[in-house]
């Protein structure tokens, strides 16, 4: 299946969803989320599995480009 249409389907996303695909776009594993989540790692990885069934990507990586296509992450954000 192709990704979510976006930017109408970030709706779907939970306010703490957006801001895993956030951290996920830019390219944090689920560790260095939960460390600047403050939440258990375990918890990363369970909201980076339903952001991508809610949004349909098949991995982390269409989770990037969605985050770019969708201007939810923009090029240094992280740095």
């Amino acid at each position: 299946m192709a990704l979510a249409s976006v930017p109408d389907d970030l709706a779907v996303l939970a306010g703490r969803e957006r801001e895993v695909l956030q951290f996920v776009a830019g390219g944090q594993n689920n560790e260095e989320i939960a460390a600047r989540l403050c939440m258990n790692p375990a918890t990363a990885r369970t909201h980076g599995s339903r952001i991508m069934t809610k949004l349909r990507a098949r991995n982390r990586a269409q989770l990037a480009v969605l985050g770019y296509e969708t201007s939810l992450v923009r090029p240094g954000w992280l740095a």
